[in-house]
């Protein structure tokens, strides 16, 4: 795993330092859209909707919209002059019962790992909260934004839970849930008997995701039969070296090398040839073609 942050766990007078690390990663087969007639990868552009030109990232910055439908432009200068207080900082605010924390608040979770040096004072804090049976509240800035979060024990790790605003909550405002439903208490014993007849314990690994299974089985069938293609280039991408961060077939890109050199050296006179220090190996048959990838999760 690698780091997304460093910095330290503010724990009255005692700093922790740590690194942060993303805790889960939702798994998923990467698909692109393309052109049904040839395979071409669809592309967004950036454009301006006044004057209708592209515009390169450096030209774009963030506008708010007020209710009276006025503009406000907002730089990278203004961004860096609002406070945030707790960068590279989680201050430790309080300790709380965890069950006083409404789990529709919670967000995403990170590992807390520390650094050599601070060991002990991880440990201490680890302890702490494992002896009160309690989370710590704190306050983090991560991404250029501060956040509430919690601070639990999981696996003898330390984890961090990022929190919504009490304000980023919606209300259930479902006026169908105020009519005056009558509930006979035979209904509700049936009910309570067939929660009584599914009831076990909680084993998130029995599940699994059928509908990602299926579709990594459906994708290596057609590799396997032969039905794919050649990944399409634009006109012109290939020169430019502008590809967009696609992946370009290797032993393509080495065979076009191969050509390339053979032709330049082919055209030099007779005096001017370079001498050859190797024979290039011309491909082989079908046998030394690259075996079709298997496809696999894509991990955060």
């Amino acid at each position: 795993m690698r780091a997304i942050w460093k910095g330290a766990v503010a724990f009255g007078l005692v700093n922790v330092p740590v690194r942060l690390y993303s805790a889960t990663g939702e798994h998923e087969v990467t698909l692109h859209q393309v052109h049904k007639e040839d395979g071409g990868r669809i592309r967004y552009r950036k454009f301006c909707s006044i004057d209708g030109e592209p515009v390169e990232m450096s030209d774009i910055a963030k506008g708010y919209e007020t209710d009276d439908g006025e503009l406000v432009v907002l730089t990278d200068e203004d961004f860096k002059s609002l406070p945030l207080s707790t960068e590279r900082e989680i201050e430790v605010l309080e300790f709380v019962p965890v069950d006083q924390v409404d789990p529709i608040l919670l967000q995403k979770t990170y590992y807390l790992e520390p650094e050599k040096a601070a060991a002990k004072p991880y440990a201490l804090l680890r302890g702490a909260l494992e002896q009160a049976d309690r989370v710590a509240v704190v306050k983090v800035a991560l991404r250029q934004r501060e956040s509430m979060a919690i601070l639990r024990v999981r696996d003898n790790v330390i984890v961090m839970q990022t929190l919504l605003w009490p304000d980023e909550v919606r209300a259930a405002d479902f006026p169908v849930l105020e009519e005056d439903v009558s509930v006979r208490p035979q209904e509700l014993a049936m009910a309570a008997s067939l929660v009584e007849s599914l009831a076990a314990d909680f084993d998130p690994s029995q599940y699994e995701d059928r509908y990602a299974g299926a579709l990594e089985q459906l994708i290596e069938a057609k590799v396997s039969a032969g039905s794919t293609r050649a990944v399409p280039l634009p006109a012109g991408e290939e020169e430019s070296g502008d590809g967009g961060g696609d992946v370009v077939d290797l032993l393509a890109a080495l065979q076009r090398s191969v050509e390339k050199a053979r032709g330049a050296r082919d055209e030099a006179p007779p005096e001017e040839k370079p001498k050859a220090k190797a024979k290039a190996k011309k491909p082989k048959s079908d046998e030394d073609e690259p075996t079709p990838r298997k496809t696999r999760r894509k991990a955060s």
